[in-house]
């Protein structure tokens, strides 16, 4: 190609902007795969408190379900804070959250309890939870000491995770999403906050629709020796020590 051919090429661009797809005001995501409609009609108000503590990588991820789980509750029932190591001093008001006494951690330590077993289900609670995947929780955990003086909880539950496009590290995973309205569904006694999950529900729909497949979990496909990859020990270990656990977040 000549330069003057180059030249015509140039003058040939449109000097209008591309057209951009647009974008739902609520959920920030296109239009044609916004999940809005499938929120519930009216926003939910749990007595207690939803405090995510998110990995950055999360925040990346394009594909989540942290922001239906913020819209789906009333306003300011779900806080997100952001970083590796909580608290910081750039998370405001979160080190006064952690160290109240009706503040529980999501996490499946050796000292956990069912939730179903804390003594007063009429009480509200600042319900922690790591968002992120179950390594990344697991590293927010040991770097932030705060979290370990924390009253720690676990749920123990037969749901299968909806969230059928990701690959889930063992069978009894739930997104973040998931994880939260059943707790949340045991803390109060009340089934109405399956509703939260029914925007996940549709936007694996969507994309099963334009091509995606249905994911199995790591371990399903190591019991049936379908799975593709070889995997290390850290892996290895963790299929070992949550084989009995109910739930992870995602």
């Amino acid at each position: 190609m000549d330069e003057e051919e180059v030249w015509d090429d140039l003058c040939n661009i449109p000097a209008d902007p591309p057209v951009m797809r647009e974008i739902c005001g609520n959920c920030k995501r296109p239009q044609i795969v916004c999940w809005c409609i499938a929120l519930p009609s009216e926003r939910l108000h749990p007595r207690s408190n939803i405090i995510l503590l998110q990995h950055p990588a999360e925040e990346k991820r394009c594909l989540r379900t942290a922001p239906m789980l913020q819209l789906g509750l009333a306003e300011n029932k779900c806080l997100i804070f952001k970083g590796k190591k909580f608290p910081q001093p750039r998370h405001e008001n979160l080190e006064k959250i952690l160290n109240q006494p009706n503040t529980i951690l999501l996490y499946p330590s050796k000292t956990a309890i069912d939730i179903n077993d804390l003594v007063n289900h009429n009480d509200s609670y600042n319900l922690v939870l790591l968002d992120g995947t179950w390594p990344q929780a697991k590293a927010i955990y040991a770097s932030s000491p705060t979290l370990h003086n924390i009253r720690q909880v676990k749920l123990i539950t037969s749901s299968v995770s909806s969230y059928i496009i990701r690959t889930q590290p063992t069978e009894g995973c739930l997104s973040t999403l998931e994880t939260a309205a059943e707790a949340l569904s045991q803390l109060e006694k009340d089934q109405k906050y399956k509703e939260l999950i029914k925007p996940l529900h549709k936007l694996c729909q969507y994309q099963l629709d334009n091509g995606a497949v249905t994911h199995q979990s790591k371990e399903f496909l190591l019991k049936t020796r379908t799975y593709p990859k070889l995997i290390g020990k850290r892996l290895s270990k963790l299929l070992r020590s949550t084989s009995d656990t109910a739930s992870l977040i995602d």
